[in-house]
């Protein structure tokens, strides 16, 4: 076991994991060995000089009182105070007594019981580090390959050295994918199952994965330009996002959309045609609930006990309010994170360029009151 250093070396370079990585677990194999030959209560030290490129093992054992249940229990980890002043007269309790152990001298067992646990806390490194990877990647888009789907339509993605999971609750309702396909999705989690190991829980519906596609599409919010203050869907169907500018010179919503659009019906596309609103936001929460009540017009918003808005609406507006299946005042309150009541009051808020041309002619038409300018 003289170059075995050099062989942990190249076990880290070939493995792609750290060197301090592969040294710890070379220590963990080689305590777990020692126990293996000795008993599992017994206390070892492992011991690695980095310059000679050689290791050593230490037996420790604990002076305790002779009176110490123990001492009589745990001989191989705990001596009493009597006995070990034969080693040591001016030894105490507490101290401890190293003596080396030597694997060597247990021959082709102890190197097979080495190999194995070597191998066992590698592997556990390699996934440690995997695991630390990806959870640093949670919330980001990742992009994969389809390489099977179950019975249960669970759809498989290869995604570097792991596989992601996208399930059907964490698909786009109509979705519909096939081997080989590449598809986008956000990293929810990174799970380790007993059966089936290390793996990522992707998803297509989370509104993180809309605020994710905006970033990636609109290079304001990538550089902190705009900001994204909150989102919310109803996936495959609509979004509302509300942003904010961090700079005075830049529109946040012309920099979300886009030149006619293009930027934003990219993101929509990939959301399998999802309609997504773009509203600027207000710390004043009835001007931002105003907005986000889009395209209604509303009359006045009024914020009551318990994060509940009242918003007074004309009867022309109110099918705009709620929307198809409610989904655009679900959306509002999502959004803004007021639960949403309408009044409808009289009036008519429709902005219509019929009305406004009809308004337009009584004025012009009526000109009594300037008769008496001409006489």
């Amino acid at each position: 076991m003289e170059k075995i250093l050099d062989i942990i070396e190249a076990i880290a370079h070939e493995k792609n994991i750290t060197k301090e990585n592969a040294i710890e677990a070379f220590k963990e194999a080689l305590v777990n060995t020692a126990k293996k030959l000795t008993t599992q209560e017994s206390t070892f030290v492992p011991l690695i000089d980095q310059d000679t490129h050689s290791y050593s093992i230490q037996k420790v054992i604990t002076v305790v009182a002779d009176d110490d249940p123990r001492a009589q229990e745990l001989a191989d980890s705990f001596i009493g105070i009597d006995e070990a002043k034969e080693y040591d007269a001016e030894i105490e309790i507490g101290d401890e007594l190293q003596s080396e152990f030597i694997l060597e001298n247990y021959g082709r067992t102890a190197a097979a019981n080495l190999f194995k646990e070597l191998e066992y806390h590698i592997q556990r490194r390699i996934e440690q580090d995997l695991f630390e990877k990806y959870k640093a990647l949670i919330g980001t888009v990742m992009i994969g390959t389809v390489s099977r789907i179950d019975g249960n339509e669970n759809t498989y993605v290869e995604i570097g050295e792991l596989k992601g999971i996208l399930s059907q609750r964490n698909r786009i309702k109509g979705e519909k994918f096939k081997y080989g396909d590449t598809i986008k999705a956000l990293l929810r989690f990174v799970s380790v199952d007993p059966r089936f190991g290390m793996f990522l829980e992707l998803t297509r519906t989370s509104p993180k994965f809309l605020e994710a596609l905006m970033a990636r599409e609109v290079p304001e919010i990538e550089d902190g330009a705009v900001e994204i203050v909150a989102s919310a869907r109803i996936p495959g169907e609509r979004a509302k996002i509300a942003l904010k500018s961090m700079q005075s010179n830049v529109d946040p919503i012309g920099a979300a959309v886009g030149v006619k659009g293009v930027r934003i019906n990219a993101v929509s596309a990939e959301l399998k045609d999802e309609n997504i609103d773009c509203v600027e936001y207000s710390a004043i929460p009835e001007i931002f609930i105003t907005r986000a009540m889009s395209p209604a017009i509303v009359q006045s918003v009024k914020i009551e006990a318990d994060k509940k808005a009242l918003i007074s609406i004309t009867a022309d507006q109110k099918a705009k309010a709620i929307g198809k299946t409610g989904i655009n005042i679900r959306l509002a309150s999502m959004l803004t994170g007021y639960t949403i009541e309408l009044n409808e009051v009289e009036g008519i808020s429709e902005r219509s360029g019929e009305s406004g041309s009809t308004k337009a002619a009584e004025k012009t038409t009526n000109t009594s009151a300037l008769e008496d300018l001409f006489k």
